[in-house]
């Protein structure tokens, strides 16, 4: 019998500092996942949130701005838990004070136990060396004996090679690498962190997870939103820096990585990094052959009329940011040498859905060809990350009837099914996992420094004005470009 899970226990006291505490991600998802935490009573009654922002407010104008933003999100016995250790503090990152600043309002949190310290950069990208430096001349990154300080960042961790060590530079001159917690939200997703058990703790899957075996393994985040309103940060970005360096490598990862000797942090992160290192570095002379690139026009979206990304609010009109790719990579290593990872993300498709698609060999000598045909369909293990949290094996059994005939099935077993006392909003697992020190889902930075490195040639390409690049129109509310079809078919 498989023993039971082991009940959470609750984290020890936290001084919770949110820079950017007005935005939108704070407010839609840094409170939720508090709320996550109160609900399952894993956030101790002795932690307190400092909210900072720039805006002009007290603390009781901003819990009111936190009702406004929240609305009915967050449960009312929630808010009531929340509400009273909210201190809100305005705070000009730049002014000569702010760090003396932030030190006497955190001194003012809570009573005066000895406390760790969280600081969460809610904030954009280019907020974070200021902060960071802003924390460390201030001495708010040193540990006491018996505390921990802590810093989150959000992706994406610099736009290219150079800018993701500059900012490395600044954080470990203040931080060390066990204080700096880079966070990818997908990591916290149930199906996602299930990627390793169904492959390290069943003796089916792993014997056949390699090249003898796989025939190759697809990999898709597609969304069915357009940039919304981040026309500033997205037409920056595109779709390579927004998902590729981040959410679809680190799923590369998972599915590609050999088993460490043990379930902990530095040793599965090890072996994530491995993978970054067998990546074959990209053919620019026949680049075309495994990157694909693709730009939404209008079109239909949930029976909807939407516009293209060049009609997009606050987008140049002659804009050759990429909002779909498709990319195949190769790994340079015994386990996985010869097998295509086919990797693809767009906005504005036909359908929400990330999944991971591991096609397995066809059989080598059919013998039903003389009643079935000469091709029988590969068996295909699915394992589906969002909205549906399903892993299902596809596998060929006999139709019904008195003829002999193959019939597809699936063996399906659904996350959703298995909504336990456990069971955390995405956000809240990370932040737990923040708060208590665990490092495991989270991105090192040889590991950000790897998939830069591998990126940045084509992201060079996709930059420059002169790029020969062909970028593929594709409708709104459709598959996406018809050549990614046809590659990735």
């Amino acid at each position: 019998m498989t023993p039971s899970c082991p009940t959470p226990t609750q984290a020890a006291p936290v001084n919770l500092v949110i820079f950017g505490a007005t935005g939108d991600l704070a407010m839609r998802k840094i409170y939720p996942a508090l709320a996550s935490l109160c609900k399952n009573g894993l956030l101790s009654h002795d932690s307190y949130i400092l909210a900072v922002g720039r805006k002009d407010l007290d603390t009781p104008q901003y819990v009111r701005l936190m009702g406004e933003k929240l609305g009915g999100s967050i449960p009312e016995s929630c808010m009531a838990d929340l509400v009273p250790r909210v201190r809100y503090l305005r705070l000009d990152p730049d002014a000569s004070e702010s760090g003396y600043t932030l030190s006497l309002a955190m001194g003012e949190l809570g009573d005066r136990k000895p406390k760790n310290r969280l600081f969460y950069l809610a904030v954009p990208p280019a907020a974070y060396i200021p902060l960071a430096t802003m924390l460390g001349e201030a001495d708010l990154g040193r540990e006491e004996e018996g505390e921990s300080v802590r810093i989150v960042v959000e992706k994406p961790f610099g736009r290219d090679l150079p800018t993701a060590q500059e900012l490395d530079t600044v954080l470990h001159r203040y931080f060390k690498e066990r204080q700096i917690f880079r966070i990818d939200h997908y990591m916290a997703k149930e199906t996602v962190q299930n990627v390793l058990l169904l492959r390290f703790a069943n003796a089916l899957f792993e014997p056949v997870w390699n090249r003898r075996y796989i025939d190759h393994i697809r990999i898709t985040a597609a969304e069915t939103l357009g940039i919304g309103h981040r026309a500033d940060f997205y037409d920056q970005a595109g779709v390579l820096r927004d998902m590729f360096q981040n959410h679809m490598m680190m799923l590369l990862s998972l599915c590609a990585m050999e088993p460490p000797s043990m379930f902990e942090a530095e040793l599965v992160r090890d072996e994530r990094s491995k993978v970054f290192r067998a990546l074959r570095p990209l053919d620019l002379e026949r680049l075309d052959e495994q990157l694909i690139l693709g730009q939404y026009g209008p079109g239909m979206s949930d029976g909807q009329s939407v516009p293209g990304y060049l009609q997009e609010p606050g987008i140049p009109p002659d804009s050759t940011t990429p909002t779909f790719a498709w990319l195949k990579v190769y790994l340079d290593n015994w386990r996985w040498q010869g097998v295509p990872f086919h990797l693809c993300s767009g906005k504005r498709l036909e359908a929400k859905h990330t999944e991971i698609t591991v096609q397995f060999k066809s059989v080598p000598v059919s013998m039903f060809r003389k009643t079935q045909g000469a091709i029988i369909p590969p068996n295909r293990l699915v394992i589906g990350i969002h909205p549906q949290e399903v892993v299902g094996l596809e596998v060929q059994t006999k139709g019904q009837g008195s003829t002999l005939c193959l019939q597809g099935q699936s063996m399906e077993f659904s996350y959703g099914a298995g909504t336990g006392p456990g069971r955390l909003d995405d956000y809240a697992k990370v932040l737990l996992d923040c708060i208590t020190g665990d490092q495991t889902l989270f991105w090192r930075q040889d590991a950000v420094e790897l998939c830069w490195g591998f990126l940045t040639p084509i992201l060079d390409r996709c930059d420059c004005p002169d790029s020969e690049l062909t970028l593929h129109t594709y409708p709104a509310g459709g598959p996406g470009p018809k050549a990614a079809q046809r590659a990735g078919s």
